[in-house]
């Protein structure tokens, strides 16, 4: 039973793991056009790199007072979220899977 609720949590981790590949780019393209100098922070492939996703769950782009982007970053950072949580409750329960006779 251990395992089936980590394994529940893998699938969890992957489905928010799609909500981000979703979102995240879309709110990418609407900083890069309506907000070039917050894209400059992020740097370049900003996709994959952690100190955007740090800058993302900072919710750095709230300084913009931008609605669009909020509605775009917002489930952007719920996701990553999720899969960072998932992943870490997963892992938790393959250990006590390991612990557990």
């Amino acid at each position: 039973m251990i395992l089936f609720l980590a394994l529940t949590f893998v699938g969890i981790a992957i489905s928010a793991l799609c909500a981000f590949a979703i979102f995240w780019p879309l709110a990418l393209v609407h900083l890069r056009d309506r907000h070039p100098a917050l894209r400059g922070e992020l740097g370049e492939a900003a996709f994959v790199t952690p100190a955007a996703w740090n800058w993302l769950l900072r919710r750095r782009y709230r300084a913009a007072a931008d609605r669009n982007l909020d509605g775009l970053a917002t489930p952007a950072r719920v996701s990553l979220l999720i899969t960072f949580a998932a992943l870490a409750c997963a892992g938790l329960l393959w250990l006590l899977s390991l612990l557990v006779p």
